[in-house]
């Protein structure tokens, strides 16, 4: 995709990392170009040569906000970008071939060796910048050892009026963080979450 083409695939909200990527119909190779489409709302990439749209969609993560018998959450200190040093909740990207309690059971006991059980999903976030939806179970952990992996630098059982709020990697853990208090633990009040973030 040319500069200008580029340029205006972001500022449709395509994120310039991600656009910078999408040069070439993977049909056939010829370049795509942004603009109009026939029977399309909204403007796509699309390729003059063969009429393939490239449609791009976000990628789905699956994260487990694990919780031990004592009522206490694990967390893992990020050992990669973005986020590196930070606390965020075990997850990544679904597989095509899992559904997504399975990814994100598989997601959790690769970062941080816990066998969970998801249960109530807590939330679904947007992360438009990354390009991301980002679902997050509440899983009740019924195995494994906690371990630190090239994932996790640090794995961590908080309680929850512990939580480590001016460290979380990201605002969709924050988000998840929040409405896992408001529906197991509405004592602490959000007010005192915002707060605590300040």
């Amino acid at each position: 995709m040319n500069g200008e083409h580029a340029m205006d695939a972001v500022e449709s909200g395509i994120p310039a990392w991600l656009a910078a990527t999408l040069n070439y119909c993977s049909r056939c190779g010829a370049p795509l170009r942004f603009g109009p489409v026939e029977g399309e709302e909204r403007q796509r990439l699309a390729c003059e040569a063969c009429g393939y749209v490239a449609y791009v969609n976000p990628r789905l993560v699956v994260t487990t906000l694990p919780v031990t018998e004592r009522g206490e959450l694990v967390l893992l200190r990020r050992g990669f970008e973005p986020g590196y040093g930070l606390w965020a909740q075990p997850g990544g990207f679904l597989e095509i071939d899992e559904t997504v309690n399975e990814g994100a059971m598989r997601e959790t006991l690769e970062e941080i060796g816990l066998v969970v059980e998801p249960g109530e999903i807590v939330g679904v976030y947007s992360r438009i910048e990354a390009a991301v939806v980002v679902l997050a179970f509440e899983a009740r952990v019924v195995g494994g050892t906690p371990r630190t992996t090239a994932e996790a630098l640090e794995v961590r059982a908080f309680r929850p009026e512990a939580i480590p709020w001016r460290e979380i990697a990201f605002r969709t853990t924050t988000w998840a963080l929040r409405d896992w208090l408001r529906l197991r633990h509405p004592e602490l009040h959000p007010a005192a979450v915002d707060a605590a973030e300040a």
